[in-house]
């Protein structure tokens, strides 16, 4: 059984791919953000609220719903946060895909795998930082 492995993350224009994911996804890879637009329109749905009141409730603009939505726009950590107390879960339930919710053989290899993820987005950021420290090139900031 595959739970997963990481020969690269694609960091570009705010999509961030994972180019082996678990077994039962190799056939239809998804992105984080599609995954992320579809949790926060499925637990915006369960709560019965609309774009707009979850907006209100989120601190947020209804076309920055929208665009989260439609896959248009990735988030800052913020936006998260506001996000995942609006909808009362945690930040990463909205990171799930579908399949694991269901099946609870595959939560445990989907935590691992978020938590490899996590650690291969540290180490890029750190040492990204690292860089910036180093050259007094802070004009990406």
């Amino acid at each position: 059984m595959l739970i997963a492995t990481y020969n690269s993350i694609v960091i570009a224009n705010c999509q961030y791919t994972i180019k082996s994911y678990y077994y039962f996804m190799k056939k239809s890879l998804e992105t984080i953000r599609v995954i992320f637009a579809k949790n926060t329109k499925k637990y915006r749905v369960i709560l019965k609220y609309s774009q707009e009141k979850l907006a209100e409730k989120a601190g947020l603009s209804v076309q920055t719903i929208k665009d989260i939505e439609g896959c248009r726009r990735w988030i800052s950590d913020n936006t998260l946060s506001s996000l995942a107390r609006a909808l009362n879960i945690s930040e990463f339930q909205l990171f799930l895909p579908e399949k694991l919710e269901k099946d609870k053989k595959y939560r445990k290899p989907a935590v691992k795998s978020l938590m490899a993820l996590k650690t291969k987005l540290e180490l890029y950021l750190d040492e990204q930082f690292e860089n910036t420290l180093n050259s007094g090139d802070f004009s990406g900031f």
